[in-house]
């Protein structure tokens, strides 16, 4: 297998180089059957990589400890899905899964060529570069398939525990998948802006893998937070980590181009910002794998320190400056069509979107790097904490909510103030009722500004709500009039129409059930005490007693665990059962949370270890509020991206009145019912 494995990847390396020659000249000659040749290369490099995965696989569940990959991330003992996700556990099996999803994105990309076979032989071309890179990694860097000097030892060191968790199988691929997917809308618009494209088409393709790399990574940064959150112990979920900032990045550019684009699309406005955005995206990837894998950063996320740095850092100068020069060679064809006609209109609410989204992203940007900077200019690093991130992120996440209240209920051009007024009042009203519903609960915002922050965001996530919900409602009722039929259907039948306006509804609806999950932060308790048989500890509205402590042993671990009743106004409610893990081959321990989660709060327990002196379980309690809607909100903007995805349906032919007509042109113009659109 390794040796298989080793050809297939020098295969695909020269498959990758000729996909690229061949196709630039292609390009250049305008030479279809030279082209035709770099497309079938791309797609036989494809072929190769995904030969090389699978060698690597099979010699992960073959015990082939002959393979120092192998040898040091799995053990025989090794349940069979860590043996799977051995493959991205250490720092060469990762760039293996990176360039197979790259090879993957391209494959995708070369069979859709008719599409628009010009532009996808320019962004074939621009991938297979990328492709490039990423297999002289492999090959030449760090190699998956290097061999075992000397004997060969009867097992391997085992996978780090931190990873022997489910959610680690799932989680790395959807974050890689992410990531890597950048790349696909970064081609198109770099092939667009070479070839001087005309019109817009090129951006109906970039949106939609630009939506479909955003869910990926959407949905690997929050499986990397839940990760923290039920295996790290430490009761959170985000702690500004660099390379959980790495993540962030490329997601709020992302972000600001999916909103961004819709000016492009509807005005011809902000190409050049676009395409910039697009291009900042891409290095901001490259970028966060850079800083996972040079040990620039100290993190739990990031793999050992190597030299493998300086390819990165080549590679970001190279990406760079092609960007800049045909930037500077032909921003001629990116001239705006129109101008802004008003601060009050649909196109003003994006571009403060975008201004506040990257003024997040250099703040998250600056205050990771401030350490390395500091170290470089001065000799000595200082910290930048969590304090800092949160001081300045939260207000600016704050406008974002209130930006998202107010987008949907402006115009395009220009807005009126009876109708921003008409439109406002009822979801005003909302949340400033829940602010004074929160008051008179017991919140005392003017003791503490987190206080504040935590009132402010569940108001203003009522007053998004009650906007949203003031969308549907009004776009279905003008159906349910024209076609006859209840409110709700008519919901259904407006959404039909336009699924990526309303399934960007849902995504900010789930969004604004994350910014709920995270308004719990400031109200949550922590208590740490030894607690043997009978001992009990008083957590909030909970009383935990322990009834036994005990131990267990299994090829791969053993472990310990404390047995916890659970007691809320004098009921037994549950029993739970924290645990602490000794894996064997690697010699290194575990938590396992126990994490009773309801709607309002979670109950977060955590072993600690023993006592050494009393031999009694150290137990840390947590309780933490409002934490499973931040779970919940991903599923919503997972279901509403998919949705957003899903082409348009037809409306159907309706003998409708003059005034329904009237009233459903005068939906259309102010925006709640758009037929058209993408």
């Amino acid at each position: 297998m390794p040796q298989i494995g080793s050809f297939t990847l020098l295969l695909a390396q020269a498959l990758a180089v000729y996909s690229f020659v061949a196709g630039a000249l292609a390009l250049y000659r305008k030479d279809d059957r030279l082209g035709e040749t770099a497309r079938r290369a791309g797609i036989a490099c494809w072929a190769a990589v995904t030969i090389a995965a699978i060698a690597l696989v099979l010699a992960a569940f073959g015990n082939n400890f002959s393979v120092a990959y192998i040898l040091h991330h799995s053990n025989r003992d090794l349940p069979i899905a860590y043996k799977f996700a051995a493959l991205w556990s250490g720092q060469e099996g990762s760039l293996l899964l990176w360039a197979w999803l790259l090879s993957s994105y391209g494959l995708v990309m070369r069979l859709r060529y008719k599409v628009d076979p010009q532009l996808t032989a320019y962004a074939s071309a621009i991938v297979a570069a990328v492709q490039v890179f990423f297999l002289l990694l492999v090959n030449f860097a760090a190699h998956p398939f290097g061999l075992v000097t000397g004997t060969i030892p009867p097992d391997g060191n085992g996978l780090n525990p931190l990873l022997q968790y489910p959610e680690m199988v799932i989680h790395p691929p959807m974050l890689y998948l992410g990531y890597v997917g950048v790349t696909a809308p970064f081609a198109f618009a770099l092939g667009a802006l070479i070839m001087k494209y005309p019109g817009e088409k090129w951006i109906h393709i970039t949106r939609r893998w630009t939506m479909v790399a955003w869910l990926f990574l959407t949905c690997g940064v929050f499986l990397g937070a839940h990760w923290a959150y039920a295996v790290l112990g430490w009761g959170g979920y985000w702690g500004w980590d660099p390379v959980e900032n790495a993540s962030i990045l490329p997601w709020l550019t992302m972000t600001a181009f999916l909103h961004s684009v819709m000016m492009q699309e509807k005005r011809g406005m902000m190409k050049m910002w676009n395409m910039w955005l697009i291009f900042t995206t891409f290095l901001l990837a490259i970028f966060g794998t850079f800083l996972t894998r040079s040990g620039v950063v100290s993190s739990v996320h990031a793999f050992a320190q190597s030299g493998i740095g300086i390819w990165f850092v080549w590679f970001l100068a190279t990406a760079f400056a092609t960007c800049v020069f045909f930037f500077v060679r032909n921003r001629e064809t990116l001239k705006s069509e129109h101008r802004l006609d008003s601060l009050i209109s649909r196109e003003s609410s994006f571009l403060f979107n975008n201004l506040v989204l990257l003024v997040a992203c250099f703040a998250v940007l600056w205050g990771t790097l401030f350490p390395v900077l500091s170290e470089w200019v001065t000799g000595s690093k200082v910290t930048v904490g969590p304090p800092f991130f949160n001081r300045v992120n939260v207000p600016i996440g704050l406008f974002l909510v209130f930006l998202t209240a107010v987008g949907p209920l402006l115009a395009w051009r220009q807005t009126s103030w009876d109708s921003l007024r008409r439109n406002f009042l009822w979801p005003t009203i909302i949340a400033a009722g829940t602010a004074i519903a929160l008051i008179a609960g017991g919140m005392k915002p003017w003791q503490d500004s987190a206080y504040f922050y935590s009132l402010m965001a569940i108001s203003l996530a009522a007053l998004v709500m009650a906007t949203i919900v003031g969308e549907f409602w009004r776009g279905g009722r003008v159906i349910a009039r024209q076609q006859h039929i209840n409110i709700l259907e008519g919901m259904v039948q407006i959404t039909r129409r336009n699924t990526r306006r309303y399934g960007g509804y849902i995504v900010h609806f789930g969004i604004i059930l994350i910014v709920i999950g995270f308004a719990g932060v400031p109200f949550n308790q922590d208590k740490e005490q030894e607690m043997g048989f009978g001992d009990k500890m008083q957590i909030g509205a909970y009383t935990l007693v322990c009834q036994s402590f005990t131990q267990d042993d299994t090829p791969n671990y053993g472990s310990e665990w404390a047995v916890l009743d659970v007691y809320k106004n004098g009921k037994k409610i549950d029993t739970m059962f924290p645990e602490r893990r000794f894996y064997k081959a690697s010699e290194q321990t575990s938590t396992i949370v126990a994490n009773r989660s309801r709607p309002n709060e979670d109950l977060y327990l955590v072993y600690t270890g023993k006592n050494p002196d009393t031999g009694k379980p150290i137990i840390k309690a947590h309780v933490n509020p409002l934490v499973m809607w931040i779970w919940i909100g991903v599923v919503v903007v997972g279901f509403g991206t998919v949705l957003a995805l899903i082409p348009n349906t037809k409306p159907g032919k309706i003998n409708a009145t003059q005034k329904e007509r009237d009233e459903t042109e005068a939906a259309v113009k102010r925006g709640a019912v758009e037929v058209g659109g993408d």
